[in-house]
């Protein structure tokens, strides 16, 4: 179901104000970055792309609004001395198509000097190449494909970075699938799991590398189903399910179309856990689903609410007033942000305390090495730009919201 000379540095959140709307934001305290104009700092630019509208807004105005607080903070503080960040928010829809056309906006926008998002994956394979040509960098705190950093043959050994200027906060689903089969064949002892997934890059490989983990603990995937992701009559699976024989199901999706088929499930009579990943653990998946007690999900590192790394971006987030929940990638794209505005800092550092004229390419080499505590932890990333941190949590569904079951990494 994702965040230049003593003249101003600019995370461009366009955010389209007519979000307002949807009761997006609070306009008096988000959206301005925190810079006050004025002076004679650098503005840069670091854009966000993200679901803005439509059925996956709730996080991404969450990734959106974490980001702009990053920046708020950094100007607060005179993070980069001489230099100032805006944000320049773009609405994907969490549509590939959008997302090219967000890319080459933000890559024609000479302020723009590094991009937060976008939260899926198959948007980001539309985003990367024209990323890559402009040397701008990009850094997901939502994407999960393998293939984005480690190119399509890594399901065979063979791993090949495609693009030195695309990295992630959030890890792989390599061993996100593999993590939750192993929570459901050890953990919930669980032996017989009916299979589906809604095609798209994100729930497709989430469910492959889960159905490879999950029969060689010794598991049987009982039956395999595909929906369309804008699917919510799915009595047809529903049958198919019930007679199945199967103790669970786990869904490779995200919560627009987990929640209704959840729900469709439990109505049915089939009381059995729907499983799935960090794309179905939202709040909105509860909202969707009122009898979804007992569902779980994992999610990428470690539970936000519960490390103490996290409580001061909690308050912060809290007293900035946004309207909106950070929501499951808050502290990522908060990091993934932070993790621009280092690179940023360091560049600046090598030349006098000012940007290059053009300093795209030395910001994607310098987020290479940046290494800092963040929020979510370590943050700093491999040879593939992948993050460095493997820990990823299964929540269940309790008392209406979701609760941590089991933090970890994959085989540990």
């Amino acid at each position: 179901m994702r965040h230049r000379s003593a003249v101003v540095v600019s995370i461009a959140v366009i955010a389209a104000l007519s979000l307002t709307a949807c009761g997006s934001r609070d306009d008096k305290k988000s959206g301005d970055g925190g810079n006050s104009g004025g002076g004679s700092a650098t503005t840069v630019t670091i854009g966000i792309d993200a679901p803005l509208t439509g059925d996956l807004s709730a996080i991404g105005i969450g990734i959106r609004n974490s980001v702009d607080l990053a920046v708020k903070k950094a100007n607060e503080q005179n993070e980069v001395p001489g230099i100032k960040f805006q944000v320049k928010a773009l609405d994907d829809t969490a549509k590939p198509g959008p997302g090219q056309q967000n890319a080459t906006q933000l890559v024609g926008d000479t302020s723009v000097i590094g991009v937060v998002g976008p939260l899926n994956s198959s948007v980001a394979q539309s985003m990367q190449q024209i990323f890559a040509d402009a040397n701008l960098v990009e850094i997901s705190p939502a994407n999960t494909g393998v293939a984005l950093s480690q190119g399509e043959k890594w399901v065979t050994g063979e791993k090949k970075r495609p693009f030195k200027t695309y990295f992630r906060t959030a890890t792989t689903d390599a061993v996100q699938g593999p993590f939750a089969a192993q929570y459901l064949a050890k953990d919930a002892k669980k032996s017989k799991v009916f299979l589906i997934d809604d095609q798209k890059t994100y729930g497709a490989g989430l469910a492959a590398t889960f159905k490879a983990e999950f029969t060689k603990q010794g598991g049987t995937i009982v039956g395999e189903e595909h929906v369309n992701p804008d699917d919510r009559d799915f009595s047809a699976i529903v049958t198919k399910v019930k007679s199945s024989g199967a103790e669970a199901v786990y869904y490779g999706g995200e919560y627009p179309a987990a929640g209704p088929l959840s729900l469709q499930l439990k109505e049915a009579g089939v009381a059995i856990p729907l499983m799935g990943g960090d794309g179905m653990q939202s709040a909105d998946f509860i909202k969707l689903n009122p009898k979804s007690a007992g569902d779980l999900a994992t999610a990428v590192g470690g539970a936000v609410e519960k490390l103490p790394t996290a409580a001061k971006f909690i308050a912060d987030y809290k007293a900035a007033g946004y309207k909106d929940p950070y929501e499951t990638y808050g502290g990522y794209s908060y990091d993934s942000g932070w993790a621009i505005i280092q690179a940023v800092k360091s560049v600046a550092a090598a030349n006098n305390g000012k940007l290059p004229a053009n300093p795209r390419a030395a910001v994607v080499d310098a987020v290479q090495k940046v290494s800092f505590d963040g929020v979510t932890g370590k943050v700093s990333f491999d040879e593939f730009g992948d993050t460095t941190n493997k820990q990823l949590t299964v929540y269940a569904v309790k008392d209406g919201k979701w609760d941590v079951e089991k933090t970890g990494t994959f085989g540990g």
